[in-house]
């Protein structure tokens, strides 16, 4: 029997594809796992044996030997052959210190906030409610409030996770043409401080819940950046603060349903003129059936926050509610892109 003229050679039966998407998750928590622990920190000064990280991170040695031979199978770890294991190129991006670590937001994603909700994504289709509030009994922002820990992993997530975006950001984009940038929801400031160590004459306006505001300081000042960004708690629901020629916000709009996100946007609007820009950084969801990060992405937000990943074409509804005018989408090679608007 010959294969269809449409299915590659080398193309994984049907069943086998279903299963390996089925037993992904089995993969998920042992990196979860060995994330953790800081399997990679540890090995960082070379291999070791399953008894000697075990003794390290107080756990059982057998067990946690089955959890390095599977993550050795997926190239996670490499297994020498006296026993011991090593980094590889992929585990080096767990070591927490390293450039764009993905530790953190592997213990966010994949921990106790996101994992039990996603458990519970049966509840969001047959009701098109949160499936994280329904299982938690709150939503997320309430419960980071309530779990500061929890509240601290996910903000280092965000920030070690967000580097090369903000890269790709700054590069593609000229934030030199503004006076004062308000980043809106701008976490701990990863963003607006890319965009103020690029652009020397450019001043900013850091701004976000006041606990994420008190952590985010410290890191302005050791940026370098505290004399030109001003760091102002407040609720973006409410009011952002006036002033800046041009409101930048990054994966903030993606966490809300229409109505919350048109009245974030509007309170932007009012801050705005003629000549100034609205800059969202989101994923932009393309209208086909190619694979994209987006469409996933997308099911999170529906998991954990009730938002959705949008369209150009949903952008520019949601943009015209509020009274701005898309103006164009630039693309990264990451998974956001650029959305650019201007008020009408």
């Amino acid at each position: 029997m010959t294969a269809p003229a449409n299915q590659k050679e080398n193309e994984l039966p049907a069943q086998l594809q279903m299963i390996q998407y089925i037993t992904g998750f089995w993969m998920s928590r042992a990196v979860w796992v060995a994330a953790k622990l800081g399997l990679a920190d540890l090995l960082k000064s070379g291999p070791k044996t399953a008894e000697e990280l075990a003794q390290a991170t107080s756990t059982h040695a057998p067990s946690l030997f089955r959890i390095l031979r599977a993550l050795a199978s997926a190239g996670v770890f490499k297994k020498e052959n006296d026993e011991r294991f090593g980094l590889t190129p992929l585990s080096e991006t767990l070591i927490t210190d390293a450039p764009g670590s993905t530790r953190w937001f592997i213990i966010s994603e994949l921990g106790q906030e996101h994992y039990p909700a996603w458990g519970n994504l049966m509840h969001s289709v047959k009701t098109g409610e949160v499936a994280f509030d329904d299982f938690f009994g709150m939503d997320v922002w309430k419960y980071f409030s309530q779990n500061p820990e929890d509240a601290a992993v996910f903000n280092d997530s965000m920030s070690a996770n967000t580097a090369a975006v903000n890269e790709a950001i700054t590069s593609l984009y000229d934030f030199s043409k503004f006076n004062k940038i308000v980043d809106v929801g701008g976490g701990h400031g990863g963003l607006i401080t890319s965009i103020l160590q690029k652009n020397a004459d450019v001043a900013g306006v850091l701004f976000d819940a006041p606990e994420v505001i008190e952590g985010a300081r410290a890191k302005l000042e050791a940026a370098g950046v505290a004399d030109r960004c001003e760091a102002v708690a407040g609720n973006f629901f409410e009011a952002v603060p006036e002033g800046g020629d041009a409101y930048v916000m990054k994966w903030i709009i993606h966490d809300w349903e229409d109505e919350k996100a048109i009245a974030i946007l509007k309170n932007c609007r009012q801050h705005t003129q003629s000549g100034d820009r609205l800059i969202i950084v989101d994923c932009v969801v393309p209208e086909n059936d190619e694979p994209d990060f987006s469409k996933t992405f997308d099911l999170n937000m529906l998991v954990m926050t009730g938002g959705k990943e949008r369209t150009a074409a949903e952008f520019q509804e949601l943009l015209a509610a509020a009274g701005f005018k898309l103006l164009r989408v630039i693309p990264t090679d990451l998974p956001p892109s650029i959305v650019e608007a201007q008020p009408i």
